[in-house]
């Protein structure tokens, strides 16, 4: 049988071997982190356009993201109904607002959705069963999953404590809870009707944010988007679901550094555990030295001894990665309970890991191969 040399050598000094994997779980847990924070980004700008009961969406082109919105004429949006294949057009406001802690008194900015109790613009759980409290006056239903600096709204609502507060200065009943979540851009969310919506902001009702297209079952999507753009002007940007939610991430990915942060701490990630274990292998290289000379002298060719330091790396690369993946899954469930942003292991982040991990050990290996060229038994003998 062949000795396994490589794997030998790594366990030879158990403190440095130790030492080695601690070292790559460390660089696999900032890009696990990096990599969760990031696509956490990207999901939680799009929770609620996946949550909007349509299929085409009519929004201001100077729009640049959710918290960028510009408004457009209401009338656009009925003119829309004109159009084959469309079956109904609804529309919903949307503007940030300051809400006050009914417990502590603090405010703090929260997204207010305005929406005609008439339409299922959403698809919220619990909405339905409250859908037909919104058209009460000055009633709001509140995001059960917002941050709790907004209050412990959902916990004493469900006890059946009266909730009464207020909403950019205007008193507000909480009726009821929907789910929604967190996102980079709004810590928390209420919905509440049209009617109430334009109350509390002032607004006149013809300026809408979002225009929300429902097609008919045999309409085909793509000819019902072409002919929406033929029939509105182009002050109306015509969108898909696809599309809008296509707009609002690379609103986060280019207009912001928030991305580029992420991206680049996976890079420095990468970096790092490229340094460790060039440091590990050409430190076990230096260290063994005369042993591969005299394999040398044996005749082994230069080949043999890549094989073994890319096993080395290979090696290296699959120990560190398993307690990184498992300390990063931890860390994603105790990270989404405290920010109540959506991070959770993915099988696509768990390969792009590992095959970075095995491409950063082997890096580290051609780095540190360059010390074999010194074996030579004529200068260690």
């Amino acid at each position: 049988m062949k000795i396994p040399l490589a794997w030998r050598q790594l366990t030879h000094n158990k403190v440095r071997l130790l030492v080695a994997v601690l070292g790559i779980s460390f660089a696999d847990i900032l890009m696990f982190m990096q990599l969760g924070f990031l696509d956490a980004l990207f999901d939680s700008s799009v929770i609620l356009h996946e949550r909007l009961n349509g299929d085409i969406f009519l929004i201001n082109p100077q729009s640049n993201s959710l918290v960028a919105m510009k408004s457009f004429s209401r009338r656009y949006l009925y003119k829309s109904l004109a159009v084959r294949g469309v079956e109904s057009a609804s529309p919903v406001y949307l503007e940030f607002a300051f809400w006050k802690n009914p417990f502590n008194k603090s405010s703090r900015a929260i997204l207010v959705l305005g929406i005609n109790p008439q339409y299922k613009s959403f698809n919220f759980l619990n909405l339905s069963k409250n859908i037909q409290v919104l058209k009460e006056q000055d009633v709001v239903l509140f995001d059960e999953q917002s941050r709790p600096e907004f209050g412990a709204v959902a916990e004493e609502f469900r006890r059946g404590k009266k909730i009464i507060t207020e909403l950019k200065g205007k008193r507000v009943k909480v009726a009821g809870l929907f789910s929604l979540g967190t996102s980079f851009s709004a810590d928390g969310n209420v919905l509440t009707s049209d009617l109430n919506f334009l109350r509390i902001f002032n607004r006149h009702r013809d300026s809408i944010e979002i225009g929300v297209i429902k097609l008919t079952p045999e309409a085909d999507l793509l000819t019902t988007q072409q002919a929406l753009r033929q029939s509105l002007p182009q002050t109306i940007k015509v969108l898909n679901r696809t599309e809008f939610m296509d707009f609002e991430k690379q609103y986060w990915e280019n207009s912001t550094s928030i991305g580029f942060i992420f991206f680049l701490g996976t890079t420095m990630g990468f970096i790092v555990g490229i340094v460790i274990v060039y440091q590990i292998l050409y430190t076990d290289v230096d260290d063994h030295l005369s042993e591969y000379a005299t394999l040398k002298a044996m005749g082994y060719r230069d080949l043999y001894f890549v094989a073994v330091i890319f096993q080395e790396a290979v090696i290296l690369a699959f120990l560190g990665y398993l307690p990184g993946v498992f300390i990063s899954i931890s860390l994603y469930s105790l990270t989404a309970s405290a920010t109540s942003l959506p991070m959770f292991m993915t099988a696509t982040k768990s390969i792009v890991v590992l095959v970075s991990t095995i491409i950063m050990c082997c890096v580290s290996g051609i780095i540190a191969m360059n010390k074999l060229k010194s074996a030579d038994p004529a200068d260690c003998f």
